[in-house]
């Protein structure tokens, strides 16, 4: 099943050189979710065939606006395209208040219900969960309340081994096999032992996206070994007063981070208009943690089984 990151935007405050501020598509199991969603992000999502109608969930880390001036042109071309269905938005308190305001002021509505979400500063949590998946949240540190956000996959079933099933169990037992169970007759005796029949579980996959925050090793523990880490890095190490003063991570501390938790890949992003050419950042944090790629518009990580 698919556990896809497809990078819409990279740039931190403003557009640049062709980067479009912060948004991401995560696509789990054929589930969509939209992760903050900066200026041009529609135009992103319809370049890299992004499927628009199937988004039911965004999630936005902050409040400054190269993680939401995009949202309310999304809004309106979903209710363009007669979307009807439910919207739920995950954000800090205010953002509810934006958009009302918006849509008051323009004498517009919307033909479908946006259900806010709001998320509580400086807690890690559980806020979205259906049958197969976990979202939390990761306080962040920066100049307004900031959260990162931690997808992760539920242990999935036991896989059947079909070759060796006998064929007189019944659903109610080959269910109880996925679960872990052995086949036991009426009295508990084991007929048949679990790990004859079946396989272990596919893997379960994790991605943890990270974005405004001063370097802050308190995050270490929600995403220890996490399989895929998006973290900012704004500045590079020579620029790093400038990180400080604005709560920002240097390329370095990005990765000081992914080593720390050792995570299994590292994404970059977040780059100060300052820089045209990205592989000085992108050396800066390989010479900490080897496994670290640019997240750059248009490319798509996928996390195998």
């Amino acid at each position: 099943m698919s556990f896809n990151i497809t990078i819409l935007g990279s740039s931190g405050a403003v557009p640049a050189y062709g980067r479009f501020p912060s948004s991401q598509l995560i696509e789990i199991q054929n589930k969509f979710f939209l992760v903050d969603c900066g200026e041009g992000t529609q135009m992103q999502l319809m370049l890299h065939n992004c499927p628009i109608h199937r988004v039911n969930h965004i999630f936005i880390s902050h409040l400054h606006g190269d993680h939401y001036l995009g949202l309310m042109g999304l809004l309106f071309t979903m209710h363009l395209n007669h979307r009807e269905s439910d919207l739920n938005l995950y954000s800090h308190y205010g953002l509810d208040e934006i958009i009302i305001t918006q849509l008051k002021h323009s004498n517009s509505s919307l033909r479908f219900k946006i259900i806010f979400h709001h998320l509580n500063p400086g807690v890690h949590e559980i806020i979205h969960e259906d049958k197969s998946l976990t979202v939390e949240s990761i306080p962040l540190k920066h100049k307004l309340d900031c959260t990162g956000f931690l997808f992760r996959e539920k242990i999935k079933p036991r896989r059947i081994n079909k070759e060796s099933l006998p064929p007189e169990l019944s659903l109610q037992q080959i269910a109880a096999l996925k679960t872990g169970a052995d086949v036991t007759d009426d009295s508990g005796n084991i007929i048949y032992k679990n790990t004859d029949l079946t396989y272990v579980p596919r893997k379960s996959r994790s991605y943890a996206y990270c974005s405004d925050t001063a370097f802050n090793p308190d995050m270490v523990t929600i995403i220890r070994q996490v399989d895929m880490l998006y973290h900012e890095a704004t500045f590079m190490e020579r620029e790093k007063d400038k990180a400080i003063e604005t709560l920002h991570s240097t390329a370095a501390e990005a990765a000081t981070i992914a080593k720390q938790a050792g995570i299994g890949k590292l994404l970059i992003g977040h780059f100060s208009a300052r820089y045209k050419e990205l592989g000085p950042l992108l050396e800066e944090a390989r010479a900490v943690f080897d496994n670290t790629h640019l997240a750059c518009e248009g490319n798509t990580f996928t996390l195998d089984e």
